[in-house]
């Protein structure tokens, strides 16, 4: 007989921009693993061009990219959660996402999508939600931050 109420996910990835919406997507995911005890993993991508080998030492960037996961640490510390953190390097952002979701057999990916627009004021969406939609093996949660205020 299957459960009366099933897990949400058993073990999610949240991809960490260094955004406004992180927060929001850590706090979601966290309230949402509570009932079923899923895990957590936060991961931050490091984006090297083709210039820079993988293995580059990218310190000033890394440091930044650790800033991003401690802030992630901190917000599940406070609300008493257990959430792993991992800083990838890696050529495509999209692709590093949707790679570690696969690796880690998450059956949960969380992103964070800022409101902006481009010049001419269309709603850009970038190019990782629309690759991690597409191609990631798992559901795929995407969270829009609210509208900022329009300037008068």
């Amino acid at each position: 007989m299957p459960e009366a109420n099933p897990p949400v996910f058993r073990r999610a990835v949240i991809a960490l921009s260094g955004g406004a919406v992180d927060g929001t997507i850590v706090r979601l995911a966290i309230e949402m693993a509570r009932p079923s005890h899923a895990e957590l993993v936060a991961v931050h991508v490091v984006e090297l061009d083709w210039t820079q080998p993988l293995d580059a030492d990218v310190a000033e960037r890394s440091e930044e990219a650790q800033r991003v996961l401690d802030a992630a640490e901190g917000i599940a510390e406070a609300m008493h959660a257990k959430l792993e953190s991992v800083l990838v390097q890696a050529r495509d952002l999209g692709a590093a996402i949707v790679d570690e979701a696969a690796a880690r057999d998450a059956d949960l990916l969380i992103l964070g999508l800022s409101y902006r627009t481009k010049f001419g004021g269309d709603f850009a969406i970038g190019r990782a939600v629309p690759y991690a939609l597409k191609n990631a093996p798992c559901a795929v949660w995407v969270v829009r931050e609210p509208m900022g205020e329009e300037p008068q």
